[in-house]
Parts: structure tokens; C-alpha cells; sequence
């Protein structure tokens, strides 16, 4: 379920709202998303995947996390790589240059 949209790292590029199934986020008046509607999440993981900054952290859980939950602590979710962590697990992020060019790895010559 998603339990962090930290602002600082937002650049308010909208993808969360446009990927997320079940709108669960509204733009905020300063362009940064907000959770509106958080029993609307379907655990996805949509929206941390397409988040171009790792502004996002969905919990591994089907009920939102208790307001004293490590899941909703953006520091120390970022100090244990948990922010951004889904994106580089799927190779989307973690500094990957973008292009196909260096999708095919170094075996692959110029």
C-alpha cells in the first residue's frame, strides 16, 4: 500500500497520478500528489516504478502501515534503500543510463 510521497524529491511530473489504476492520488496545490484516497491502493507498485526521482514508497502490505511504522519514515526508508529500491530491482533506476543502447550490456561492443 502506498504510505510515502516525499516532497523533497517530488517533481511533480504527474506519472503517479497517471499510472495508478485506482486514482488513488490527487495533485496537491503545490503539484506534489497527495494520497486521497489510500484504501483505494492496490499495492501495484505503479506508481514507485514510474517514479522518475524515487519520490515514492508502496509497503509490502494489503492494510495501511500504522502511523509508527518504519514503512512511513522517508528517512530511514531511504537510509535502508527501501526508497527506490523497487525501481532498481527492476533495473529502472539506481543511476542506469537511459537508451537501448546500454540495455545490451558491455558484451556487446561498439
Amino acid at each position: 500500500m502506498i504510505e510515502v510521497v516525499e516532497a523533497g524529491r517530488c517533481i511533480a511530473c504527474d506519472r503517479c497520478i497517471e499510472v495508478c489504476p485506482t486514482r488513488v492520488f490527487d495533485r496537491g496545490p503545490d503539484g506534489v500528489p497527495v494520497i486521497a484516497r489510500h484504501d483505494s491502493c492496490q499495492t501495484c507498485f505503479q506508481c514507485e516504478a514510474y517514479c522518475p526521482t524515487d519520490a515514492l514508497f508502496v509497503a509490502p502490505l494489503v492494510d495501511p502501515a500504522p502511523a509508527d511504522s518504519p514503512y512511513r519514515d522517508p528517512t530511514l526508508l531511504e537510509d535502508s534503500g527501501l526508497l527506490g529500491g523497487y525501481r532498481r530491482e527492476l533495473g529502472w533506476g539506481g543511476g542506469r543510463p537511459l537508451g537501448a543502447r546500454t540495455a545490451i550490456g558491455p558484451e556487446y561492443p561498439d
